[in-house]
């Protein structure tokens, strides 16, 4: 399944609402058991586009910090 921006608004906006099925661009309707499965879907969707789109995905944080002296 190619995914779209769409894909992640309907399930942004499932996460805001609490209903745990989401009806996605391709007219596939998806219950998942609860909101962290949906993040997860909203997560794994983020990769796949950002693959299809050629850029890497981030792997992580890098975070710098002083005592400020």
């Amino acid at each position: 399944m190619a995914f779209t921006q769409s894909d992640i608004d309907a399930i942004d906006e499932a996460i805001a609402t609490g209903v745990l099925e989401v009806q996605f661009s391709d007219g596939k309707r998806t219950r998942y058991r609860s909101i962290n499965e949906l993040e997860r879907a909203k997560y794994h969707i983020e990769g796949e586009l950002t693959k299809a789109l050629g850029n890497r995905p981030r792997r992580g944080v890098r975070l710098n910090v002083s005592k400020g002296v």
